[in-house]
């Protein structure tokens, strides 16, 4: 499963489903969240925006990669865009290889990847106003 999804709540069960293998012994997760704060700001939301048929090229991307990789029997990436208030999940990965060290290692490489490469912005808002992070392209 790769997607973008636009609704409040990204359903993690069914994401964890979706990578499940009877030929793999681990299934590793990240799953981010917004949080309330940020250098001694108070964070009131955030807003992602995505270049939606590229983004999901590059998830896939990464996807690919991971299996590859990790060695990988299944991966699922799913981010959120639009509003996302604080305590709700913005991504969640997850991915399932025969051992764990592995399913670990695939996660992180996942999610640094994404954040380095896939065109999805994030606008942080605060109670005093807003910006855009530009962190990669």
């Amino acid at each position: 499963m790769i997607a973008l999804q636009q609704t409040k709540e990204i359903n993690t069960a069914s994401i964890i489903d979706s990578v499940k293998s009877d030929y793999c012994g681990a299934i590793d997760v990240f799953i981010g969240t917004v949080r309330d704060n940020l250098v001694g700001k108070k964070v009131t939301k955030l807003f992602f925006e995505a270049y939606e048929t590229m983004a999901v090229s590059e998830l896939q991307k990464i996807a690919d990669t991971v299996k590859e990789k990790f060695k990988a029997d299944k991966v699922s990436i799913v981010h959120a865009v639009g509003d996302c208030e604080v305590g709700e999940i913005a991504v969640v990965i997850a991915v399932s290889t025969p051992h764990r060290k592995a399913s670990f290692e695939a996660c992180e490489y996942a999610i640094d990847t994404l954040k380095e490469t896939v065109p999805i912005w994030k606008r942080e808002y605060f109670e005093d106003g807003s910006h855009w992070v530009f962190s990669h392209p």
